[in-house]
């Protein structure tokens, strides 16, 4: 019954997000078809329009990087730019603000700042003209989009935030766990005889100084005892009660609290390993990952030209196995960045690769500038700050949002 009304609630909570999240994309869907498309000048910026005075304000990005230019007109007709103050902030998404100044150029204001990406941002005009000012103000938003902190909660969207990160450059090798070569310790009758006992048998786990034989010297007929030298496993037992020793191996104690990962280096990286080099380790049937290093290296070259490099694994929890294949990652290098970001955060944008910045309850596309690639972090040589918060789980969910919202911006 309990288990009904659990699943009767989970449906109810889902339903609920489902619906809010539909009311909220029909809102907003409803409210792009109600936006007039802003009117356009000869020079396909946007016109803003006060008493007879206009400005057309066009990014302009055409064999130069985006930069703002401005045509003054009065009763329709153009203005000496020379005439005419103007100054333009950008209000970007917790980027603060561009403060944009212009200067004469031919016919036109040139604006003194390059408008980088990506173009969204509040924006506030102001000019004056023959003593007069004018001002205006709106949003050109694009890339951004606003979710609710508890529906982004249970759409799993995660952040991470953008800073200096250390990267490790490694090669990936395989091989398999050994024994190291003092593993086993043979046991013998130190005077032959009788074997009267035999105490353990095949298997056995048995610490240093446990008793292993009982036996009778053929010499003086007195009975002695023969104890472990090593903690270890039986694994060997050659001899029964009543057999003679006869100067043969009784018993064999194998210490597998150390393993050795023999791992396969051929020539393309073998001028790339080092004695000492940090060495993660996946060992087949074994979910936990192991960290060691490189600790020796077998001379000769197999048949197929790799070089054995040896790694000791601890075992003292006896969970791994002589024979068992491996996987491996041998640190060959490290450098610092001064950015990174996860690959699984990057997505597209236009003809960008972006991250989602997050602002409160408003994400925002960063396009950004990439670097060097190392397991699962790549560079960020530009287009984004340390300490911003980026979405790094199901920033699909923010592209899919901001692609259905259909915003565009002025060029």
């Amino acid at each position: 019954m309990k288990s009904t009304f659990k699943i009767l609630t989970l449906i109810s909570t889902l339903c609920f997000v489902s619906l809010s999240t539909s009311f909220s994309s029909f809102a907003v869907s409803e409210q792009k078809v109600e936006e007039v498309e802003p009117e356009k000048g000869p020079n396909r910026g946007r016109m803003l329009k006060k008493d007879n005075f206009a400005i057309e304000l066009s990014i302009f990005e055409r064999g130069v990087p985006p930069e703002f230019r401005v045509w003054a007109t009065m009763d329709g007709k153009v203005i000496d730019p020379a005439k005419v103050e103007l100054n333009v902030k950008l209000t970007r998404l917790g980027d603060g603000v561009d403060d944009i100044n212009f200067f004469q150029e031919g016919q036109y204001l040139r604006g003194d700042m390059v408008i980088y990406e990506p173009h969204s941002f509040i924006v506030s005009l102001t000019a004056k003209y023959q003593g007069k000012n004018y001002s205006w103000q709106y949003d050109n938003f694009e890339g951004r989009t606003s979710i609710d902190e508890k529906i982004a909660e249970a759409m799993e969207i995660t952040t991470d935030v953008v800073g200096p990160s250390t990267f490790h450059q490694s090669i990936e090798v395989f091989g398999k766990l050994t024994l190291p070569a003092d593993a086993t310790s043979n046991v013998y009758a130190r005077f032959d005889g009788l074997v009267k006992k035999v105490h353990v048998k095949l298997g056995d786990a048995i610490k240093k100084g446990q008793l292993l034989l009982t036996l009778e010297s053929n010499e003086s007929l007195q009975s002695y005892q023969v104890t472990s030298a090593k903690n270890g496993i039986v694994s060997a037992v050659n001899v029964t009660s009543g057999e003679q020793s006869k100067g043969r191996i009784l018993l064999a104690v194998t210490n597998d609290e150390t393993l050795v990962a023999e791992l396969a280096v051929f020539p393309l990286d073998l001028a790339k390993v080092n004695i000492g080099a940090k060495t993660t380790l996946n060992i087949n049937g074994v979910e936990e990952q192991y960290t060691s290093k490189i600790d020796s290296r077998v001379l000769k070259v197999r048949n197929d030209q790799a070089k054995l490099f040896r790694v000791l694994v601890n075992n003292s929890d006896s969970l791994l196995s002589e024979g068992s294949f491996v996987s491996a990652k041998i640190e060959i290098g490290s450098f610092d960045v001064d950015m990174a970001v996860k690959r699984n955060a990057l997505q597209s944008f236009r003809d960008f690769t972006v991250v989602y910045a997050k602002v409160g309850n408003e994400y925002e596309v960063r396009m950004l500038e990439l670097g060097r690639i190392v397991g699962d972090e790549i560079e960020v040589l530009g287009g984004i700050s340390v300490g911003t918060e980026y979405v790094t789980e199901n920033s699909y969910i923010l592209k899919a949002d901001v692609e259905k919202s259909g915003a565009s911006h002025d060029h």
